[in-house]
């Protein structure tokens, strides 16, 4: 059985894998549990006519369920996790707050113009949060094995390393060497090099957010 997901087609590009960190968590979802997909390119400024009639409201990601569209990745991925559950990647509920505070607080910073906001000790805060939770409990947020959390985590920390290096030429301080191994560890995946986007895409993605 072959399942459809809509994806954010890159800026320009509309046949290249786009930079939707939601999307991606999507298709490592899927890659993850080896299920067969047929993927649709969205180019977000320009939808298909028959995009727009099968999810009215235009977002991506969608996914094809019971002849229905789906949108939202979290309801997204529970779909997938109740018709798929082999193998397993619920992550318990207490650790899922572990990492909730890193991509508001990343994306806060990105748009930040003033030094002394806060911002940049905001992120530094959730990413060291992270780190200790990851020195209890890692390799992954829940142990030994690749869960939902980490699905949905390790496309935004990819969005972070990038659009931070390139726009605040910041990066994770070494001394957040669990995290730093950690996004090592997923970035090399085989599901992750398969769905990322490319650097450049991710950089065009996030520049009308640090120059609004």
């Amino acid at each position: 059985m072959t399942v459809e997901v809509c994806v954010k087609a890159a800026v320009g590009a509309p046949d290249v894998l786009g930079d939707c960190p939601f999307s991606q968590r999507v298709l490592l979802t899927l890659e993850e549990k080896n299920i067969p997909y047929q993927m649709h390119l969205i180019n977000v400024n320009d939808k298909p006519q028959w995009f727009l009639e099968a999810n009215p409201e235009g977002k991506v990601p969608v996914l094809k369920s019971d002849d229905k569209w789906i949108s939202d990745s979290d309801v997204i991925t529970q779909i997938i996790e109740e018709k798929f559950p082999d193998p397993p990647l619920t992550t318990p509920p207490e650790y899922a707050s572990v990492v909730s505070k890193i991509f508001p607080s990343f994306v806060k910073f990105l748009k930040s113009n003033d030094p002394n906001d806060g911002s940049e000790q905001e992120l530094l805060d959730a990413l060291r949060s992270l780190d200790d939770h990851l020195k209890a409990h890692g390799p992954y947020v829940n142990g030994e094995k690749v869960s939902a959390v980490d699905l949905s985590l390790a496309p935004k920390l990819y969005h972070l390393e990038v659009a931070l290096g390139h726009y605040k030429s910041w990066a994770i301080p070494d001394d957040l060497s669990t995290v730093k191994t950690y996004m090592e560890s997923l970035f090399s995946r085989e599901s992750f090099i398969k769905t990322k986007a490319a650097k450049e895409y991710v950089i065009a993605g996030w520049a009308s957010k640090v120059n609004a």
